[in-house]
């Protein structure tokens, strides 16, 4: 199998654009990350978590998401890949970059996420043999600090546990829908002060989906793309948090074992 077999057509913007334009694109096509091209030629890649990075700079606090152009937040991190290279080692180059962009003679052909990979194999086992472990926040944390945890650990979700119960999860989504609204909302005199406030219960997603240390991968396979999340808590049978199963977990799982089908 190539990763011609597997690459669906890239969400494309002009690094020109408006963050808030990227932002509605993603909300769009349920995505967390966009090509960036400049005259028609690729240029990086645009990620949410970048987005909720950029947002939450201080040196920028006063200026509406609708101010910043793309082109602040674009990444060059990208791999280019011939279309005949193996889907193998196009998992392998996955555990270094959230995406890998097909191209031939510099013209555009496709990308292939995680999300391709994870459409064409078939997983056994059950979810703790590939989760990891969890760090986690709770609700009456300052989201501030949990926006810099993540981006410290460059990490897309925290758990939110109150009293040792999961409660719900914040994401990079969250945070980024949350600071546009911010700025777009809230007078640059008050932002710095104001911002100091927002609690993590302010922005999180109270209906949170979780899978149990014994569900079979394939199901969790299947709640990641058919209610394309990118990650899952997971939990013992008390209820306590065992871990986190992401969509990367998955690739890392898939490396481990050679799961690939053929």
């Amino acid at each position: 199998m190539q990763v011609k077999d597997i690459m669906t057509p890239p969400i494309t913007i002009d690094k020109s654009e408006r963050l808030g334009h990227a932002l509605d694109l993603m909300e769009k096509h349920g995505t967390r990350r966009l090509l960036v091209t400049n005259n028609g030629k690729l240029g990086g890649i645009i990620t949410m978590r970048q987005i909720a990075r950029v947002l939450g700079t201080r040196r920028r606090l006063g200026m509406p998401a609708s101010s910043l152009h793309v082109a602040a937040a674009t990444l060059d991190a990208v791999i280019p890949v011939h279309p005949e290279m193996g889907v193998e080692e196009a998992i392998l180059l996955l555990q270094k970059t959230s995406v890998l962009v097909v191209t031939q003679n510099d013209e555009i052909l496709g990308w292939v996420r995680p999300r391709e990979i994870l459409a064409n194999v078939k997983l056994t086992g059950v979810s703790k043999d590939a989760m990891r472990s969890a760090l986690t926040v709770s609700p009456r944390d300052r989201l501030i600090h949990a926006r810099r945890m993540m981006m410290d650990r460059d990490i897309g979700r925290l758990p939110v546990l109150d009293g040792g119960k999961l409660v719900g999860i914040l994401t990079e989504r969250d945070i980024a829908r949350a600071l546009r609204a911010f700025r777009d909302l809230v007078s640059w005199r008050q932002q710095e002060t104001r911002i100091k406030n927002l609690l993590v219960s302010d922005v999180m997603t109270h209906d949170v989906k979780y899978v149990y240390v014994d569900t079979p991968l394939e199901e969790v396979r299947r709640i990641i793309l058919e209610e394309n999340r990118g990650g899952l808590p997971v939990l013992n049978s008390d209820g306590t948090l065992a871990g986190m199963i992401t969509r990367r977990c998955l690739i890392d799982y898939l490396v481990r074992t050679k799961a690939l089908a053929a």
